[in-house]
């Protein structure tokens, strides 16, 4: 009679664990960066396609109500319908804003996501992270955007 039992013992199930949550100790923050990143990303994405309604209330000089720029608002942010995005001056700048909240990333929970139009039509990406400085990371930072 063979006295060999297949298995593993139980030192050798230990190390496997020890592993792994060695692993996942590194891979869940890196995880949670990107996840991050991703719903600013897609604020950004969002708020871009508000550009052009933004355009047409420059070229007849009126005010940028949520209504002209057929605005709906993100589970990722706290605008409602009833405050304004859109910021419109009378040398034609002006931006378009929100604020993260809602479904985001709690560590991204304050962030000023905004697009602003200088007077001669260029719109830039910008970031006001200063009531989340304690929770931010450079690598939420878009490649499209500035602080």
């Amino acid at each position: 009679m063979n006295k060999y039992e297949g298995g593993f013992t139980l030192i050798e199930l230990m190390v496997v664990m020890a592993i792994i949550g060695i692993l996942a100790a590194f891979s869940v923050p890196v995880y949670q960066g990107y996840v991050v990143k991703s719903q600013i990303n897609r604020v950004v994405g969002e708020l871009s396609k508000y550009k052009a309604g933004f355009e047409e209330q420059v070229s007849i000089s009126g005010n940028v109500t949520n209504s002209d720029l057929r605005f709906t608002p993100s589970d990722l942010t706290t605008a409602t319908p009833g405050t304004d995005i859109g910021q419109l001056n009378g040398d034609g700048s002006g931006r378009i804003a929100v604020t993260l909240g809602g479904n985001s990333h709690p560590h991204v929970h304050g962030l000023s996501v905004m697009l602003e139009r200088s007077a001669s039509g260029h719109w830039a990406c910008k970031l006001d992270n200063s009531l989340v400085a304690s929770n931010w990371q450079s690598m939420y930072l878009p490649d499209s955007c500035s602080l």
